[in-house]
């Protein structure tokens, strides 16, 4: 196992960035980001969906510049792609075209070596990762494990002192993922791997106790740094150790105290109505609700048990948490979730049951439920443009954001008969009985 030691690979410091919005407003993704990178260290970079983490890892490649902070990078400033610098991403980015031996070979191009090292560091890369015998193999003719080893041959090739993984197993299949995984940790065990440090991109809880010395979770919106976590355990690592789950069960804690108190803060600083959404489905916001009633959990669960249980990431399962939260069918607190008393209602009841039940929740806790409802009832027709309520969110959160907001609010008023949403015309209407009513 590579021994960490106190020297600085990378340094980063109050990096902030943002891009541009439509209306010519900045638009923060991260703001006074700090943190360093040790040699002989697995970095993990946690956080959902928005959180920054891939637009933090392509800053640290140089690959794009922030809005303000600075890069030390061993000892010198990095403005740019640094020979020593290798990146791994989630799609395989392969070239069609160049056999498996001319896709390693291409991350030496920019080096001018000698042609028989070139040769030797191909060979050896390929020997390394378990590809020897498919040098003139094509990217087609290969599985999406051998694919992503491929990349991780070609982004080694080059003996780098950082190696940047992005999310590097989310395009594979669970068995794929998890040898993938076994398989760098051996390497990087017995000391076979030539990079000093990794950073490795991930929203998935249990890949980064697996895998990382030390874990750094990011919030979302902009991505902040909210939690630092060292991770103890001598590799290779159980998942069935305690404490291993001990730390699984502390991030998950972190996670869900953060989501509650971002719900809390948006509706404070934007406005009830104006309250940012999960897009969830109602098909999981009822089976999660069922599932979570019956047993084994009778109405409560570690957050972590759930999701081992339904196989969700952080980027599925947090929304239909935080969904349920802000609908008050559920209880979020130190990584536990419990259904409420109308939450067992809903989970337990018949479809009419629980159309009631969606309609007077979304009308007493989503504001934007219930402003769309009263505008529509105000006007003599009962009909409103879908622009008058997404000019309203887009004064307060990206266009994709407003559309994703709009979209569930759709869906759930749809399910709740609460009004009806007409595409092609891009209006809200009342439901009949609603505008008799």
């Amino acid at each position: 196992m590579p021994r960490i030691e106190n020297i600085p690979v990378i340094e980063m410091s109050r990096i902030c960035m943002g891009f541009a919005k439509s209306s010519g407003e900045s638009l923060p993704v991260l703001t006074n980001i700090s943190l360093s990178i040790q040699k002989g260290e697995i970095l993990g970079l946690l956080g959902r969906s928005g959180s920054g983490k891939s637009t933090l890892l392509r800053i640290a490649a140089g690959l794009v510049s922030p809005s303000s902070g600075q890069i030390s990078y061993v000892q010198k400033s990095l403005h740019g792609p640094e020979e020593g610098i290798s990146v791994v991403f989630q799609t395989f980015a392969l070239f069609p075209w160049l056999t498996v031996y001319e896709n390693v070979e291409l991350g030496l191009n920019s080096l001018h070596l000698e042609p028989g090292e070139m040769h030797q560091r191909v060979v050896s890369a390929l020997d390394l990762i378990g590809l020897d015998g498919f040098e003139s193999a094509y990217p087609r003719e290969l599985s999406g494990g051998m694919r992503q080893r491929v990349g991780l041959a070609r982004a080694l090739v080059i003996y780098p002192t950082l190696l940047l993984m992005d999310e590097p197993f989310s395009a594979l299949d669970v068995l794929t993922a998890e040898t993938l995984r076994s398989d760098l940790i051996d390497l990087w065990g017995g000391n076979q791997l030539p990079p000093m440090s990794v950073l490795l991109v991930t929203h998935n809880i249990e890949e980064a106790v697996l895998m990382c010395d030390r874990i750094v979770i990011l919030s979302s919106n902009p991505g902040r740094i909210t939690a630092e976590i060292p991770v103890k355990l001598p590799q290779p690592r159980n998942r069935l150790d305690p404490r291993f789950q001990d730390i699984v069960d502390e991030i998950y804690s972190i996670l869900t105290s953060r989501t509650t108190e971002l719900i809390h803060n948006q509706i404070l600083s934007l406005g009830k109505h104006i309250e940012p959404l999960p897009n969830v489905p109602i098909n999981l916001i009822e089976g999660f609700t069922e599932t979570l009633a019956n047993p084994p959990y009778e109405g409560q669960s570690e957050l972590s048990e759930l999701a081992n249980e339904l196989a969700l990431e952080i980027d599925d399962l947090f929304p239909i948490a935080e969904t349920l939260y802000i609908l008050k069918f559920v209880d979020l607190k130190e990584g536990n979730i419990r259904l409420t008393e109308n939450g067992l209602l809903f989970a337990r009841g018949n479809t009419d049951m629980r159309k009631e039940l969606f309609r007077t929740h979304l009308l007493a806790h989503l504001p934007l439920a219930s402003h769309i409802h009263h505008v529509l009832n105000e006007r003599e027709d009962h009909h409103a443009p879908r622009i008058r309520f997404q000019s309203e969110l887009e004064d307060h959160m990206t266009e994709g954001r407003a559309e994703r907001t709009l979209n569930a609010i759709i869906a759930w008023g749809r399910y709740a008969e609460l009004f009806t949403y007409e595409d092609n015309s891009r209006t809200f209407s009342l439901i009949q009985i609603n505008a008799i009513r």
